[in-house]
């Protein structure tokens, strides 16, 4: 993160056991901490916001154009009092290493339970058949929110009920039950930027269902891609 002007949480590798896909532990001086909704520590591997309740040496001090530093408060220190909300979900273990889950508008609330979707999107795309996943969270009557999953699959594989059945499987198994997937869509492609950045408001207003509502489309590297979403909408 930009803001924090240095690393914040870091393996150390030889000082410490490494966890494939672990931030690991804090850097020295360094004091995260987890917090639910309401601003209480959470439990052992539960899902929450990321925030770190000391000063650091590359703490963001100010921003050009704002003397009075009131971006910065309504930013990083209104969320939770008295301490700095990095934007980021995360998750602690056992140990004491942190997983981040993604940037917290890309963390999805399904039954209570905190999941980032780069954590799917990754299950997802470990599967022999995909080429390419981003998962967007859509109302749930049940659940609140449920995860939607647009799939690109590589050259040689043909989309079918029974292949949306295995990649459902695919991520229980990763991840476990409450991150499979309510819905998948089949796509050729994903609707990115020029510089291949992915267009994920307009992939959320299609899985609300907000059809007239997909913004400017102008900067995407190819808008009929736009065209076959909507078409092929679950």
């Amino acid at each position: 993160q930009t803001e924090t002007g240095g690393i914040l949480i870091t393996p150390l590798p030889g000082a410490m056991t490494l966890k494939p896909g672990s931030a690991s532990k804090p850097f020295p001086g360094v004091v995260p901490a987890i917090l639910k909704e309401n601003g209480t520590p959470a439990e052992v591997n539960q899902g929450g916001y990321l925030v770190l309740k000391k000063p650091w040496p590359g703490i963001l001090r100010g921003t050009y154009g704002d003397p009075d530093n009131i971006r910065i408060k309504e930013v990083y220190f209104s969320r939770f009092e008295g301490v700095y909300f990095t934007g980021d979900g995360a998750r602690c273990d056992e140990d004491g290493d942190y997983w981040l889950m993604g940037r917290i508008d890309d963390v999805i609330n399904v039954s209570g339970h905190r999941i980032g979707t780069a954590e799917v999107e990754s299950a997802l795309v470990s599967h022999g058949a995909v080429a390419e996943a981003a998962v967007v969270g859509f109302p749930h009557d049940i659940k609140g929110e449920g995860l939607y999953a647009y799939v690109t699959l590589k050259e040689g594989y043909q989309s079918s009920e029974g292949l949306k059945h295995d990649l459902v499987g695919h991520v229980r198994d990763v991840i476990g039950p409450i991150a499979s997937p309510d819905k998948i869509q089949f796509s050729p492609s994903l609707p990115k930027t020029r510089s291949g950045k992915i267009m994920r408001r307009i992939l959320r207003n299609i899985a609300k269902g907000e059809l007239d509502n997909l913004g400017d489309t102008s900067t995407l590297a190819d808008p009929m891609v736009v065209d076959d979403l909507v078409k092929g909408k679950q």
